[in-house]
């Protein structure tokens, strides 16, 4: 096959859904079989849309919570409380089993200086830990991998749980692979067309040599992922949710084995604007009861104890309810934690006294979290990936 007809069939032909230059960002180098970076697993769960952290960790004590939210806000017989001022929204009755076990840490008032309202934009700041005039190509994630590797990782030492790849994930040199499920994964490279591409030497096209090693690593990185996935199949039962799904195929593959240091996993649907508490409660329902599954599921099999999850919103809400019984684009949220030792609620809630023209004012950098996470769990020296040195939370 020549390189004209190979650049055509690459710009038409699909694996799925997603062209094959996109479908897989596959590490530039092959090293199947060495060693984790890290005996330590994070995963990464992504609320997108802006969840409203209010109705989320509740300060059900504060009058100005319910005079600026008369039909909005969660009444207080209702609260899960958690201590005298907080409590969890009613949907996240599994998450406070969790919290209850000693499992959940509470991190109030996550953000970042002069935020920016853009779903987009306040995304690609948390997922580069960016300025919020600092516009990078690179995410934590990814920087962490280029840090880490050095020509030693694995292909699929940080896996996305999804169809593409989230910027967080993408270093300058090295970038992690997107996979929803391993069997079908495998299925789809198994194409005759892919095949003979990555058995043919290209290197006389050089500036296209990049998309064939790509194929190439995705081939037998899609073929390794599927052959340990097949080692460990839960017997847990996980909610039939998309999340749920989504949790107990990362799950599966802790519990296989898999050369994997980092997870990325995504819930979306949060940007509600109107009628706010049924899609809230909905999504929230759908992530406690994914959690708890995936904690009780690695408990049983031995692994809770070198797992960290981290969940995070790209901002939270304001504090006054809209026209339209939603809520429109904040700053500052709330993010947990769960481990095998949880914290408790970390810091005080949101002072509703004190806000920046309706919205909350953050008090914790959510690179400290970062931060945290990478000296702490993950093994790296946080200021190389960072860009600075933030201090490290207690968590």
């Amino acid at each position: 096959m020549n390189r004209r007809n190979f650049l055509q069939n690459s710009a038409l032909a699909t694996v799925g859904s997603l062209l094959i230059p996109d479908f897989l960002k596959a590490y530039e180098r092959s090293q199947l079989g060495v060693k984790p970076l890290t005996n330590q697993v994070l995963v990464v769960v992504q609320l997108s849309g802006g969840n409203d952290g209010l109705n989320t960790v509740v300060p059900f004590r504060n009058d100005i919570y319910y005079r600026e939210r008369p039909r909005l806000a969660i009444q207080s017989e209702n609260v899960l409380k958690l201590n005298d001022e907080l409590g969890f929204n009613p949907a996240l009755e599994k998450l406070k089993a969790l919290y209850d076990d000693g499992h959940v840490t509470v991190i109030n008032n996550v953000g970042y200086p002069n935020p920016d309202r853009s779903h987009f934009r306040s995304m690609d700041i948390w997922h580069t830990a960016s300025e919020s005039n600092q516009y990078l190509s690179s995410g934590w994630v990814g920087r962490y991998l280029d840090a880490r590797c050095n020509g030693t990782c694995a292909p699929y030492d940080a896996l996305e749980v999804d169809d593409t790849l989230s910027l967080a994930m993408k270093g300058e040199r090295v970038k992690g692979m997107a996979v929803q499920n391993p069997q079908k994964l495998y299925n789809q490279t198994q194409n005759r067309f892919y095949q003979q591409l990555a058995q043919t030497n290209h290197a006389e096209f050089a500036e296209v040599d990049y998309l064939y090693k790509t194929l190439s690593e995705t081939l037998s990185s899609a073929e390794s992922i599927y052959e340990k996935s097949k080692v460990f199949k839960t017997s847990a039962s996980y909610p039939e949710s998309e999340l749920g799904r989504r949790m107990k195929t990362v799950a599966e593959l802790i519990g296989s084995g898999v050369v994997t240091n980092v997870y990325y996993v995504s819930l979306s649907g949060f940007d509600t604007h109107v009628n706010q508490a049924n899609q809230q409660e909905r999504l929230l329902r759908q992530y406690a009861e994914a959690m708890h599954a995936f904690v009780g599921d690695m408990k049983q099999n031995g692994q809770m104890k070198r797992i960290k999850v981290l969940t995070f919103s790209e901002f939270g809400r304001r504090v006054k309810q809209n026209a339209s019984n939603g809520t429109d684009h904040g700053t500052a949220n709330n993010a947990f934690l769960i481990s095998e030792e949880g914290r408790g609620i970390h810091n005080a809630g949101p002072d509703l006294t004190n806000l920046d023209e309706g919205d909350l004012k953050y008090s914790v950098d959510f690179r400290r979290l970062y931060a945290s996470l990478l000296d702490g769990w993950l093994g790296t020296p946080s200021e190389v990936i960072l860009g600075k040195k933030f201090e490290k939370l207690a968590v």
